[in-house]
């Protein structure tokens, strides 16, 4: 079925790597709905001054629109070739930009609210991200330019960024948890929840909190599902079934970039936005029972 173009009798719809046309409806709602989110995070952006994080979480979303794009194609033709490449590329790589959104956010929060209460050093956060990358990118250097070597290094991918997010969700709990303790020792933050008159309360803390750790586990389900997902090779009875491919990866990811929108870390901290950080060096700290203003002297470094 090499020459196959087209459904016809000759290249049925079970012949094509997916072995099925991608459920029309399914598919446009998580199209729009990452088009949304992708919207919503530039315009939180812009009205925050969050630049970093906003860029991260766009591009995701942007690649999982173009992704599903793709679907929509393969939709109308099971055997366009281009259409399994556009969502089988975009649909891996996309996530990763949400990870790494996840991942600033832990160390930007970990940074304005006490990073003595983190194991893990607040500025490596972001390179459990970056060596993941790197670990990719080194498992495909000297090696043959086959499907098989090309699977194999995104299997390798995934496997390792649902190693780095577990561990990532481990100490964001962990973090919660000391905070919080603090909180109920001493009656306020350790450090400063906010650089404006509005200050960050426990609910904001801990629904801001909550939905980031949902995210997390929700990509890293993704992430699961994808290792034997793609290693039982193209075209294997797992990656022929789309309800555990629309529930396990594209609802599963779409739940992170909701959850990432609604608790926009600008929205919760200030203290992170660029406009912030300008206003910080007037601002002297103090403590309430609500918060605790930021002190002086925190760097740019912890802004998204």
């Amino acid at each position: 079925m090499d020459n196959c173009t087209s459904v016809t009798p000759a290249c049925p719809v079970s012949g094509t790597t997916l072995g099925y046309s991608p459920n029309l409806a399914g598919n446009l709602i998580l199209l729009i709905v990452f088009a949304v989110c992708g919207l919503a995070q530039l315009w939180l952006g812009v009205r925050y001054k969050v630049r970093l994080y906003t860029t991260l979480v766009f591009l995701g979303c942007a690649g999982e629109v173009v992704g599903y794009i793709g679907r929509l194609m393969l939709h109308s033709n099971p055997w366009s070739n281009g259409g399994v490449i556009i969502q089988t590329l975009l649909l891996i790589v996309s996530p990763s930009f949400l990870a790494a959104a996840l991942y600033l956010t832990v160390k930007t929060v970990v940074l304005h609210t006490g990073p003595q209460f983190s194991i893990l050093n607040p500025k490596l956060y972001t390179w459990l991200f970056i060596i993941w990358l790197q670990a990719t990118a080194a498992n495909g250097k000297g090696s043959e330019s086959t499907v098989r070597t090309g699977t194999d290094i995104m299997i390798a991918g995934i496997a390792f960024q649902a190693a780095t997010m577990a561990v990532c969700g481990i100490l964001t709990i962990d973090f919660a948890r000391r905070v919080y303790r603090h909180r109920r020792q001493h009656g306020a933050y350790p450090r400063s929840l906010s650089l404006s008159e509005r200050r960050v309360n426990r609910k904001e803390f801990v629904f801001f909190v909550s939905c980031n750790v949902v995210a997390l586990t929700a990509n890293l389900i993704r992430c699961i599902y994808r290792i034997p997902e793609m290693a039982g090779g193209w075209g294997n009875p797992m990656m022929q079934d789309e309800a555990k491919f629309m529930v396990l990866d594209g609802t599963m990811v779409s739940i992170g970039a909701i959850l990432m929108t609604v608790a926009f870390p600008g929205a919760y901290f200030p203290s992170i936005s660029s406009r912030a950080i300008r206003q910080h060096q007037k601002t002297s700290s103090f403590v309430t029972e609500e918060g605790l203003q930021l002190a002086p002297g925190v760097g740019e470094s912890g802004r998204p």
